[in-house]
């Protein structure tokens, strides 16, 4: 195969787009020392990648695969703590490490919870006394 043509790859690629982006990926592996798998005849990446997709001699579904992990700019590891998780489940308040204790659950409803009062008076009181 002395010239590789689009159409020669167009058959095992449907998407002109997807061999691009397949031929660009294998011939940045084959820049980075990849084995090739055809023989090299003075050709530069580019083509190698070419000839190896027309060829059939690379796993499309691997190359697919290598230039999805290589376009992605951030991985997200959605492994939550198994512990965590326990203990949001169990607690009442579901925030993890807190655990709240309701005083007011043993009253009678309606009652209002008991709290002195404080009065302006006694804030002015406070205030003198800070300033003597």
């Amino acid at each position: 195969m002395a010239r590789v043509t689009v159409e020669d790859c167009i058959e095992k690629v449907s998407n002109r787009f997807d061999l691009v982006m397949l031929a660009a990926q294998r011939a940045r592996e084959v820049s980075a020392g990849a084995p090739i798998t055809v023989e090299r005849d003075n050709d530069k990446n580019p083509v190698i990648a070419l000839r190896e997709i027309a060829d059939e001699t690379v796993e499309l579904e691997n190359l697919q695969e290598s230039l999805v992990v290589s376009q992605q700019k951030h991985v997200e590891f959605d492994l939550p703590e198994e512990d965590e998780v326990i203990e949001l489940l169990v607690s009442e308040s579901n925030v993890a490490g807190v655990e709240q204790e309701l005083p007011e659950a043993d009253a009678e409803p309606g009652a209002e919870p008991e709290m002195p009062q404080m009065r302006f008076e006694d804030a002015v009181d406070e205030s003198q006394e800070d300033a003597s």
